[in-house]
């Protein structure tokens, strides 16, 4: 949601808030993002098969967290 997008909520709240029944109705939002955030995705890393160590920290056997497949996050 864009900083303009939530100022519009905010004054429509306000406007609502003050005008009580008689105010007029918030225009229609636009649809909602359904694309994933970068820093949510998740990237394949090519691994042998009998590669069971983590890429992050070699010295530990993978868990398979994902850490290592999504920026960290």
């Amino acid at each position: 949601m864009t900083d303009d997008e939530i100022r519009q909520l905010v004054r429509g709240a306000i406007a609502r808030h003050l005008g009580g029944a008689n105010s007029p109705s918030p225009s229609p939002q636009p649809a909602p993002v359904t694309a994933v955030p970068i820093s949510f995705a998740r990237y394949p890393i090519p691994r042998a098969a009998d590669d069971v160590m983590c890429v992050i920290e070699p010295a530990v056997r993978c868990n398979h967290c994902g850490y290592c497949q999504c920026h960290g996050l």
